[in-house]
């Protein structure tokens, strides 16, 4: 597949201009998600999953790639730890993962990053797999954090809770 990857920074520019003047998360998700899938090498799937605190529970939302689990319970797998710690996770090998959810057995590495709302709170994860081992480096995870915090401050998060 080929890419368009020109480091994080313009990923982030290229984004809060993709989003610029929209609050609907719906399709802001929608639009980082496919710019991830097709800006990164080596991915084999790159979305979102929203937090449904009263439930417990993360609930698929927009993506890139093939079908996913749909519902994922807070502390299990890499996502749902994510959420529940509220930090990220970036694993080498999700074979070695204990809990690890395997929607697409051709996943070998994942990063996942908490989204916050107003306060702070988790309001859901981005979600990035790779066929290849040891994908994500500190450096992808610093870049993602920057992407990630244009989804916060763009989003109206209470538009789908």
């Amino acid at each position: 597949m080929e890419t368009d990857f020109c480091g994080y920074d313009m990923l982030a520019a290229k984004l809060s201009s993709l989003v610029s003047g929209e609050r609907n998360p719906l399709p802001n998700l929608s639009n980082a998600a496919a710019l991830l899938r097709y800006s990164l090498t080596d991915i084999s799937w790159a979305g979102f999953y929203i937090s449904d605190a009263a439930a417990g529970e993360l609930i698929l939302g927009p993506f890139q790639g093939k079908p996913a689990c749909i519902r994922i319970k807070y502390g299990r797998g890499v996502c749902g730890t994510a959420a529940a710690y509220n930090k990220a996770v970036r694993v080498d090998n999700v074979h070695e993962f204990e809990g690890h959810i395997a929607c697409d057995a051709e996943s070998n590495s994942e990063i996942v990053l908490p989204l916050h709302g107003a306060g702070g709170n988790v309001v859901g994860v981005l979600d990035i797999d790779s066929t290849k081992f040891s994908r994500f480096s500190e450096d992808d995870e610093r870049g993602l954090l920057e992407f990630a915090a244009v989804l916060e401050s763009a989003c109206d998060w209470g538009m789908i809770s």
